[in-house]
């Protein structure tokens, strides 16, 4: 195997495989496409712990350990990744990436937990840092979806990014994994962490992409999915200054007041154990995505209302750590009868990491509207309307996008019914950059689903 540097820097203050754990927000596995077993063949060329880059050494501020290689091709198709991260987030037809030679920089900042095993590190708090040769002058920052970690969003971001010339950083959030919510002090310390991880990475690659092209970024785009797309609208609302701008792909919405996940998963839960239809769609859940509950309900409502409830309310169950999976309605302290408008306590903590609608920096939201995990009109719509009320319209955009769903594997699945937002997503992320170069983007807008669907086509107008 190629021989890497390393250098430690100083700190700085589908179906589920059996046997691993299944992440909220998105399934490791492509449903419709086997799981690549191990990375394609690389080039790495050693480099000295010595070299410099343009105008300094390549060290990341902050972090506690690095690993540095140049590879000829930084994209999933031959570069330094991990595929069971990526896994099931974009459809099958999505065209194979353009090879981007360039400089590769993994490690991680200062962290106590031990989740992610990424790279033989039991550490949290890993990033990722693609520099390309050759480069357009911007900088793209994302966290990963669900708890996954810090490659999850190779395929469908960074590949892309690439691709059009920009560095690329992205971070595993500082916990993983569905027992994220052990780490932290206090309920909710998982979930501001993430926060806090997304603005340390954007500084960090700001300076590293300063060094290696001796200028800093003349921009800074922020992205993510799920998880990952709240990340992108608490920066925007909290560090404009980082950034100039954001493409938000079906963010998660943490409201104090609602709604939020605890307010529409366990009436889901309970009316899909009872039969009861219409109560999953008074939840939230479009009639029209009953055809995806059987899986979400199996892969995704129970362990997401548990594992959430448990980092934002653990007092609710007592000593039960993340509740009792699949437990029937009327089962003592079980989470299909869970009341978060009875739980003061719990909407404290949800204060601590709500948004606001407050951006300081162009947005621009897509969702699908057959979302059967995060429903739309529990989401985005209300996403949408905190921006308004804030007075923040004239920086956002927003698509609703007609048979999308939350991942895109799932359109490999049902093809007939669903669409993926992929190749939307990249349109959004072509006209920010017209937004930020004069161009206004469409007008928000209910995106039709077209009569013959593209896995690489997305007209936004």
């Amino acid at each position: 195997m190629a021989a890497r540097t390393t250098t430690a820097a100083p700190a700085m203050g589908a179906a589920t495989i059996p046997g691993r754990r299944e992440p909220p927000y998105g399934p490791r596995v492509n449903i419709a496409v086997p799981l690549i077993a191990a990375l394609l063949a690389t080039t790495v060329q050693a480099v000295p712990a010595s070299a410099r880059e343009g105008c300094g050494p390549l060290r990341v501020p902050g972090a506690a350990h690095q690993e540095l290689t140049h590879l000829d091709d930084l994209s999933t198709a031959g570069g330094r990744t991990d595929p069971a991260d990526w896994a099931g987030l974009t459809p099958a037809g999505l065209p194979a990436p353009t090879p981007v030679a360039g400089t590769q920089v993994d490690g991680y900042f200062p962290d106590s937990s031990t989740g992610n095993t990424n790279n033989g590190w039991a550490h949290d708090s890993q990033f990722v840092i693609r520099l390309p040769r050759r480069w357009n002058g911007g900088l793209v920052v994302t966290g990963s979806p669900g708890v996954r970690e810090q490659y999850a969003n190779d395929r469908a971001i960074s590949d892309f990014a690439l691709a059009r010339g920009y560095a690329f950083a992205a971070t595993d959030k500082g916990n993983t994994g569905v027992t994220f919510h052990r780490d932290g002090e206090r309920p909710g310390d998982a979930i501001a962490e993430w926060n806090h991880r997304v603005t340390q990475l954007t500084r960090a690659a700001r300076t590293v992409v300063a060094r290696r092209y001796c200028r800093p970024p003349s921009r800074t785009l922020a992205t993510g999915i799920s998880n990952g797309g709240y990340l992108v609208r608490w920066q925007l609302e909290n560090h404009p200054e980082l950034y100039d701008g954001g493409v938000d792909w079906e963010g998660a919405l943490w409201s104090a007041r609602g709604p939020n996940l605890l307010t529409f998963l366990p009436p889901a839960l309970a009316g899909y154990a009872t039969g009861d239809r219409a109560a999953v769609v008074a939840a939230g859940f479009p009639a029209e995505s009953e055809f995806l509950w059987p899986f979400h309900h199996q892969h995704y409502w129970d362990l997401t209302q548990r594992i959430y409830r448990e980092e934002l309310d653990p007092g609710w169950d007592g000593a039960t750590e993340a509740g009792t999976p699949f437990c029937a309605p009327g089962t003592p302290l079980c989470d299909a009868d869970y009341d978060y408008a009875s739980r003061p306590a719990a909407q404290r903590t949800v204060a601590r990491i709500a948004l606001t609608g407050r951006i300081g920096r162009p947005l621009l939201t897509l969702h699908g509207t057959l979302d059967a995990l995060l429903p739309i009109g529990k989401s985005s719509d209300a996403y949408a309307d905190l921006v308004r009320a804030a007075g923040r319209g004239h920086l956002f955009r927003y698509y609703r996008v007609e048979g999308g769903t939350h991942v895109d594997s799932l359109y490999d699945a049902f093809p007939d019914r669903l669409r993926p937002l992929t190749p939307c997503h990249r349109t959004a992320f072509a006209a920010l950059e017209g937004w930020l170069a004069g161009t206004r983007p469409p007008a928000s807008a209910t995106v039709p689903r077209p009569a013959v669907v593209s896995a690489t086509e997305c007209a936004l107008a």
